[in-house]
């Protein structure tokens, strides 16, 4: 395995052991558990060794060199964790909407934008590196990602920054238990 291959195997690895850390203490094992094993395939796996950098996703250079990443297209359609994958088309508007999340997938990307932030800021991550990273994507959000989401991910996020991971690991646990948010 070549440097840049071995590099991308452990930040991807290394992003999918936390988030496997962080749902078991959330309650959240089977998801812990098959956490993003869809960037082992060929088609993200590959990409991702292609683009590699090692401090943003490699998803970002194949989209700004080819207009579009066929690995995020490939990752967004087979993993719930990611808003994109609740886009559908309105019954109403008859253009594209945001679905409501489960909380379940809703609290698994909590999860993955907290390991993201870990791996990609490494000694620099505070508890305030999931909100500033959400700060700088926020603006293409709207419209796009259902509002119920977008609030309660929005709350817990600033919550994170605000309060830590104990005090809101505890309240996603809680929105686990009730089912909805």
């Amino acid at each position: 395995m070549d440097h840049k291959a071995w590099r991308h195997f452990h930040t991807i690895t290394e992003h999918k052991l936390l988030v496997m850390i962080h749902c078991f203490r959330v309650g959240l094992f089977r998801q812990g558990l098959l956490h993003d094993l869809s960037k082992y395939s060929p088609v993200e796996f590959m990409t991702g060794v292609k683009y590699f950098q090692g401090n943003r996703s490699p998803n970002a250079a194949e989209r700004e060199e080819k207009g579009y990443s066929e690995a995020w297209l490939h990752h967004k359609g087979r993993n719930r964790h990611h808003f994109e994958y609740w886009i559908d088309f309105s019954t109403k508007s008859g253009g594209l909407m945001g679905c409501r999340m489960p909380v379940r997938y809703l609290a698994e990307m909590v999860m993955d934008r907290i390991a993201a932030s870990k791996v990609y800021r490494g000694a620099e991550y505070t508890d305030a590196s999931a909100w500033e990273y959400y700060q700088r994507e926020q603006p293409h959000l709207d419209g796009i990602m259902h509002p119920d989401t977008k609030r309660e991910l929005e709350k817990i996020l600033m919550m994170l920054r605000d309060k830590g991971e104990r005090r809101t690991f505890a309240y996603i646990r809680k929105l686990l238990k009730r089912g909805d948010y």
